[in-house]
């Protein structure tokens, strides 16, 4: 890992992503081989060009509500703005100091990250564009990342986001206690939902430049940000199980009810970050993919649910198949624990009176689901200043009662 004089008079550098004493099993690192050590760069100082992003989740900084909440398509600037300074927390729980916790950040992007490099020393983020292409570049090279797939940014990984198709829009899910994983199979056996063969690391691809560049990192929710002479992207080659990914959601297999009622949405779950509680996760990945729907006698949306978990959703395309209408793609719900949520009355009305025949649910659509073990407060800007729909209460206001004690 680390000769006397590395090949080509490169550099090695440790990139850590557990402690050294973590079990095998568990155990995540990598070796860099770079022209110059990371650590070649001018003293951090605050970095004043986002003021939008929160870590900490207290009454100062976050709106607790306990109320169902929809955001209507969050707007995309006319101004430049790139992918760091368009980072936008809508909520999250607890804190990355102690490495405990969970945020959500939305991007709206549209410009290009110029001769500046990007990453989290609080916790690793899963990346969801909902419009335009990501082309990000990584210390371990370049992952191009399209709408209905997603990419996963490790805890102080750097990474540039260029805009390949123009402005660009999406949803960022950032745990800071462990790292995601894919779920365990139990009784489904060895194969389905999310194979690991679908999941893609970079390879690498070096430039040694001199010229001048911004390092902006984010630590314990606060962004900081170092001048250096030359580029971050000069790692020639790397090994070690501690990396960025991608994976194309439309890889999933989905495994569904094949005789009756709506299976919990644990079954669509791509990543998982566990918890110290067996079974309750800090945050998963859940995706409502197109698949067959076949289940007789069955309401077969989305039911009616009070939930211990939070669950933040998001529309990467088309239309949910629980909600008709207002809940449009680049648009968000929060559902918070315990408070009731559920198909709207005009997908109520479809569902208990169609003739139920096999059939196709969510063709040209992808709906996702943050969901956590953590009650979820609002930050100021997600409460008061961005594009919520007021309306969302109405949504169930309609659904008929249509209880007949006489009726046998």
């Amino acid at each position: 890992n680390t000769p006397q004089v590395c090949p080509y008079g490169l550099y090695a550098e440790q990139l850590s992503g557990t402690a050294f004493t973590v079990a095998r099993t568990g155990n995540q690192r990598t070796w860099l081989y770079r022209v110059r050590p990371s650590v070649m760069h001018l003293p951090f100082e605050p970095y004043q060009g986002n003021p939008y992003l929160v870590g900490t989740f207290d009454s100062r900084s976050a709106a607790p509500t306990c109320t169902q909440i929809r955001w209507l398509p969050f707007e995309i600037p006319q101004d430049k703005i790139d992918f760091v300074d368009g980072l936008r927390t809508v909520g999250g729980a607890g804190d990355p100091s102690v490495r405990n916790g969970l945020a959500i950040h939305i991007f709206t992007a549209t410009a290009t990250m110029d001769k500046k490099t990007f990453c989290s020393a609080d916790g690793d983020l899963l990346i969801v564009p909902q419009q335009g292409r990501l082309d990000i570049r990584t210390e371990f090279g370049p992952i191009m990342v399209a709408p209905n797939e997603i990419a996963v940014i490790q805890r102080g990984m750097r990474f540039s986001v260029a805009l390949p198709d123009g402005p660009s829009r999406g949803y960022v899910l950032e745990v800071y206690d462990g790292h995601f994983e894919l779920p365990d199979l139990g009784p489904i056996g060895a194969n389905g939902l999310a194979n690991p063969r679908d999941f893609q690391t970079p390879t690498a691809q070096y430039e040694n430049t001199r010229d001048t560049w911004t390092v902006v990192q984010k630590f314990q929710g606060t962004l900081f940000a170092a001048i250096q002479d030359h580029s971050p992207y000069d790692v020639a080659a790397w090994h070690g199980n501690y990396a960025p990914y991608k994976y194309n959601l439309a890889n999933f297999n989905v495994i569904n009810s094949v005789s009756f009622d709506h299976v919990d949405p644990s079954i669509f779950t791509v990543l998982t970050c566990k918890s110290a509680h067996p079974g309750t996760a800090v945050a998963d990945f859940v995706i409502f993919p197109p698949r067959f729907e076949v289940q007789m006698n069955t309401f077969r949306p989305p039911y009616f649910h009070r939930n211990c978990m939070s669950e933040f959703m998001g529309l990467i395309r088309g239309s949910y198949e629980a909600k008709q209408g207002r809940f449009l793609p680049g648009g968000a719900s929060l559902h918070p624990i315990m408070t009731p949520h559920g198909p709207d009355s005009a997908t109520v009305e479809n569902a208990t009176t169609r003739e139920l025949r096999p059939g196709r649910v969510a063709d040209g659509t992808q709906a996702f689901m943050f969901e956590s073990m953590f009650q979820l407060c609002l930050t100021q800007w997600a409460a008061n200043a961005c594009v919520q729909d007021r309306e969302y209460y109405k949504a169930w206001q309609d659904i008929p009662v249509t209880f007949n004690p006489d009726k046998i």
